[in-house]
């Protein structure tokens, strides 16, 4: 895409962890809260630090995140391909019960696991190759908060 992403160019959390204990020794994790994205270690001098290891170890299966674009666009997942236009949504009922059980239903029936199922491609390229973001910017992460 339009960060040039690279397999080869990912440190993974295992590297990481690894880097850190070389240069500040022995890490503790600590306990992680159900559905964080981030994973907690604890340096010998009480120094913490979390690591959010989406793309060499997802955490799909507990996420309870979504994102909503300035402009209404709702995204269950960083990496969805598309979203739901929420301020349509608003603009087009005079009651928010609809609004409330559109999110409800979507959420509940959502199969979104983007960075599992990116972990099991064999050929990982960019997310969205260069020529179709440029048609749609919308599809690159950082559009939506990621």
């Amino acid at each position: 895409g339009a960060n040039k992403w690279q397999k080869q160019q990912v440190v993974s959390r295992r590297e990481i962890l690894e880097i850190i204990e070389d240069h500040k020794g022995p890490l503790t994790p600590m306990p992680q809260a159900k559905h964080a994205p981030a994973q907690a270690f604890k340096l010998d001098n009480g120094q913490v630090f979390g690591i959010i290891a989406s793309t060499t170890q997802p955490f799909c299966s507990t996420c309870d995140r979504s994102r909503i674009t300035a402009d209404g666009i709702w995204y269950h997942c960083l990496y969805s391909p598309s979203g739901i236009n929420l301020r349509e949504v608003l603009r087009s009922h005079d009651s928010h019960a609809i609004l409330v059980k559109l999110i409800q239903n979507a959420w509940q029936s959502r199969q979104s696991q983007g960075a599992k199922d990116r972990l099991h491609t064999q050929n990982r390229g960019p997310l969205i190759p260069l020529a179709q973001l440029q048609k749609n910017p919308r599809l690159e992460m950082h559009t939506r908060g990621g």
